[in-house]
């Protein structure tokens, strides 16, 4: 594979892509074929189309699989097992009642989001949603007329938000190194912008789409409102378990941001042995044996009582682990047939200004292949030079940065392993979640822009 050379021009390779694309929505919504084996099909006609080398495609999708597993399962298990503890001691229920006690049902959506912007600043997209579903899901029911988008979207989005545009998250933190910005100016911004993009993106479209399409909220973790235990554990309890996994993981981003600017040293023990537990799945981990004990063994639930609840976590998510693999599997056969190189290098060379030019890329890139990771990096990469040869002052490369972080976010759909995880945790089938998440995804990418140029040409007259 390392001496293989993709000859199509960006030209078949978009055309390969957009019928892939359309394959797997024809599969799942038209003939009802299961999304798990229309991923594992189509990639592998994608790759033979593509021109792969044959004997490159299995280790090709088996590597698109297991790579994306490798950042997914645990999380999603260990999320699920924690949800599982929290809604069979009664906490998710006990949590819920008191939120809505002190909200009100009208502002708990609302609420519910801010939580999730401010546990979303050290946790990683995916873990924090799948720590804060089991919560989200029991206020959901806890309010009359239950519809899981009027609490999932918003919640979703912040932690959506957070990821995408703020250090000390993966995305902003490349793009910052790549185009020489400065962290602090990215990380201002940055914190300027996500609110109102989360209230546009995640509060309002949650409340607009709720009333249009009502969702039922799913029983992932259980549901067995009406068979509470006598002595459910307090809800600072089930808060101050939640917050655990945040402390660990704000622990090993705080630590890693000090290495960085060689504040301390990732040579020394300590550093190394802090950064391995805010780890997200070993803090995860972490929290999942602490909630063991706190919401089963001090409870009075152990042996195998307790390893049955556990153990009942993990054959509802299931398929959303292996669907969601099977989307990273998809991703990387568009990876690894050269699309979104092809691409940057033709929108490269059209002249539009360095902003415009990066976010555009890191769009087009983002739609061919998916990964929003793959499309910040790609496009930092080849705006870099004309960034680093144009005059522009530290809060102009700052709003580069950011444009091409809202690039990299939009319009998520079958590619994306990020689409399957929300929508299949969220209980959506593809249909929905292409009207639901996928529109989300592009408000958010859309509107940052126009914040990010706003502030660029403010810049500019400084």
């Amino acid at each position: 594979m390392e001496d293989w050379t993709q000859t199509l021009g960006a030209g078949p390779l978009l055309l390969i892509a957009v019928g892939a694309i359309a394959l797997i929505l024809f599969l799942i919504i038209v003939c009802k074929v299961h999304a798990f084996l229309t991923l594992i099909i189509v990639s592998l006609l994608t790759a033979f189309v593509a021109q792969v080398p044959v004997s490159a495609i299995a280790k090709t999708l088996t590597d698109g699989f297991g790579g994306t597993l490798a950042g997914v399962a645990l999380l999603v298990a260990l999320g699920a097992m924690l949800g599982r503890l929290i809604e069979h001691s009664g906490g998710a229920k006990a949590l819920a009642d008191k939120f809505v006690e002190v909200f009100g049902e009208k502002r708990a959506p609302f609420a519910l989001g801010i939580a999730s912007l401010i546990l979303g600043f050290p946790m990683f997209f995916d873990a924090g949603l799948v720590m804060m579903l089991p919560i989200i899901f029991a206020i959901a029911r806890r309010v009359s007329k239950a519809n899981v988008l009027l609490f999932g979207i918003p919640a979703a989005a912040a932690f959506s938000v957070m990821h995408v545009f703020l250090p000390p998250h993966p995305g902003p933190v490349t793009a910052t190194e790549a185009y020489g910005a400065n962290l602090g100016l990215v990380l201002l911004l940055g914190l300027v912008i996500v609110f109102p993009v989360w209230y546009v993106s995640g509060f309002l479209w949650g409340k607009f789409i709720a009333a249009r399409i009502p969702l039922p909220v799913p029983a992932l973790f259980g549901e067995k409102d009406d068979d509470q235990p006598a002595n459910p554990p307090r809800p600072r309890t089930v808060i101050l378990l939640l917050l655990l996994p945040m402390l660990l993981i704000f622990m090993n981003t705080g630590l890693t941001t000090l290495a960085s600017a060689g504040a301390v040293s990732t040579d020394d023990l300590w550093v190394q042995v802090l950064v391995l537990l805010g780890n997200s799945f070993v803090a995860l981990l972490i929290t999942v044996l602490v909630a063991t004990f706190v919401l089963g063994t001090r409870r009075g639930e152990n042996g195998t009582a307790l390893e049955k609840v556990v153990d009942s976590a993990l054959g509802p998510v299931s398929s959303v682990i292996l669907i969601t693999g099977a989307g990273g599997m998809f991703g990387g056969v568009l990876r690894a047939s050269g699309i979104g190189d092809a691409l940057a290098d033709t929108l490269s060379d059209l002249g539009l200004p360095v902003i415009v030019a990066a976010y555009v890329i890191a769009v087009i890139i983002r739609l061919a292949q998916g990964s929003a990771t793959v499309a910040l990096v790609t496009a930092a990469g080849l705006a870099a030079p004309a960034v680093a040869a144009g005059d522009f002052n530290p809060l102009q490369v700052a709003a580069i940065v950011l444009a091409t972080a809202a690039g990299s976010v939009f319009a998520g759909h079958v590619n994306d392993s990020g689409f399957w995880l929300v929508g299949r945790l969220m209980g959506m089938d593809v249909k929905t979640t292409l009207k639901t998440w996928t529109v989300q995804q592009t408000i958010e990418s859309v509107l940052a822009f126009v914040l990010v140029l706003g502030v660029f040409g403010l810049a500019s007259l400084i």
